[in-house]
């Protein structure tokens, strides 16, 4: 068994309100939590407006397969944010 924590820190430029960043950031565990071998939870910054922190636990039996899904996780959170990715980092256990 493999399995990866990948951590994403998130910039939420003039992010006024809570609410906002619940809408920027929204339905991450929509898009990530339906997928078995991913679990997802905001790990960090709550309290702050312009900043967020998730973190991603990824199992699988083949590690390419669950850096690959790493890799997927990290496009798709590039590309779907209304925010920038300022830091990402991976550990395998």
């Amino acid at each position: 068994m493999h399995i990866a924590i990948l951590t994403m820190r998130l910039s939420l430029p003039g992010c006024a309100s809570l609410k906002e960043k619940r809408q920027r950031i929204g339905g991450l565990h929509e898009r990530y939590g339906r997928n078995p071998a991913v679990s997802v939870c905001e790990s960090g910054d709550q309290d702050r407006l312009e900043s967020s922190e998730w973190t991603f636990v990824v199992v699988g039996t083949q590690q390419p397969k669950v850096e690959s899904l790493c890799s997927e996780i990290e496009d798709k959170m590039q590309r779907t944010v209304d925010g920038r990715v300022m830091e990402a980092t991976r550990e395998f256990l």
